[in-house]
């Protein structure tokens, strides 16, 4: 979804979004949760610098997951699969391997918990993209009605 509702504000829409939301049935099993990030546009966009925001439908409370440090750069049409665990612990679980490049956010718990968790990628405070959890859609990402 388009954080902006196709507006130029500050800069143009970026076109990157959140294809893909899956939580984690093992909390403890944290490369079993994951977000995966599209580039859209026709530029390279480097995520080195974003963060990740996490909060629930309806409130202005979000916390922030961390920065992105060194990130990635995502091509025009790539995809990023991005793992809240750690390669190197075995508790974690592996990733998957199935020619989605893998990033891993060495985060401590799982932060998808349940319907209704809003995911926000900011660059310097600004939203980049944002999608909601919603497991009953395919790829676990909410469709948002278009503003009329």
């Amino acid at each position: 979804p388009d954080c902006n509702d196709g507006r130029v504000c500050c800069a143009p829409r970026m076109a990157i979004r959140f294809v893909e939301i899956k939580a984690s049935e093992n909390p403890e099993a944290l490369n079993s949760e994951w977000v995966i990030l599209e580039n859209d546009g026709k530029t390279p966009f480097n995520t080195r610098g974003c963060g990740m925001t996490v909060g629930r439908r309806g409130s202005a409370k979000k916390s922030l997951l961390g920065i992105i440090d060194p990130g990635f750069v995502l091509a025009p049409g790539a995809r990023m699969r991005m793992l809240t665990g750690n390669p190197g612990t075995q508790a974690h679980g592996t990733a998957p391997e199935d020619g989605t490049a893998n990033y891993f956010l060495f985060l401590p718990k799982v932060y998808v918990a349940g319907p209704g968790v809003v995911l926000t990628l900011v660059l310097r405070g600004l939203p980049v993209s944002k999608a909601e959890y919603d497991p009953s859609q395919p790829g676990g990402v909410a469709v948002v009605a278009k503003k009329t």
